[in-house]
């Protein structure tokens, strides 16, 4: 299987490749056009501040070719973000897939989120395998609303888009390259699809 992780310099890339590894495949780091539009599945990595995000993406041109991509993409953390409509993180306009907005956390709560949270209302083959109310990692101060894509739930201060899905586009705002036998879980059934 072909797998790429999209590399413009944002991204915890190499705890998704060790991931892969450990779970039997290989991930190919790439920026290239041809290479990522071949791929059989696509890996979208963020991690760090949108707007800084936002213009890697563009100076590659690599936000024009994402939303062309049609076999399955999974946005990871601010990669997830990044796919909805904007983030209020630096004012950020997204690539529109999810059609959603991502706003902070109000002062009322600490930011970041950062450690284990559980998932709830689990709603796609990418949680084949997995319990309601498992716990995965998370790190993030900005959330995606809950909205018609939604496919699984947290609740920190209020319920949001764990992760979202649009025909081929999937996002996760945990990381499950760090959230354990579960996490990996999620890899392979994305893997599977």
């Amino acid at each position: 299987m072909n797998i790429v992780i999209i590399d413009y310099g944002a991204g915890n890339i190499q705890s998704i490749q060790f991931a892969l590894e450990r779970l039997g495949f290989e991930g190919i780091l790439s920026n290239n056009w041809d290479e990522i539009q071949k791929a059989d599945k696509v890996i979208f990595p963020g991690v760090g501040e949108a707007s800084s995000a936002m213009k890697k993406l563009k100076e590659s041109g690599l936000d024009k070719l994402i939303p062309t991509l049609k076999q399955p993409v999974l946005g990871i953390c601010l990669g997830m973000q990044l796919l909805c409509n904007s983030t209020e993180e630096g004012n950020t306009k997204g690539l529109g897939i999810f059609d959603v907005e991502v706003v902070k956390f109000s002062s009322k709560v600490k930011v970041p989120q950062m450690g284990w949270n559980t998932i709830y209302n689990l709603q796609s083959p990418l949680f084949k395998r997995i319990n309601e109310n498992e716990f995965m990692y998370l790190v993030h101060s900005f959330y995606a609303k809950n909205c018609k894509e939604t496919i699984a739930t947290t609740n920190y201060e209020v319920e949001y888009s764990s992760a979202l899905q649009k025909n081929n586009f999937y996002g996760v705002q945990f990381h499950p390259e760090k959230s354990g036998v579960f996490g990996e879980q999620i890899l392979i059934n994305f893997l599977n699809l």
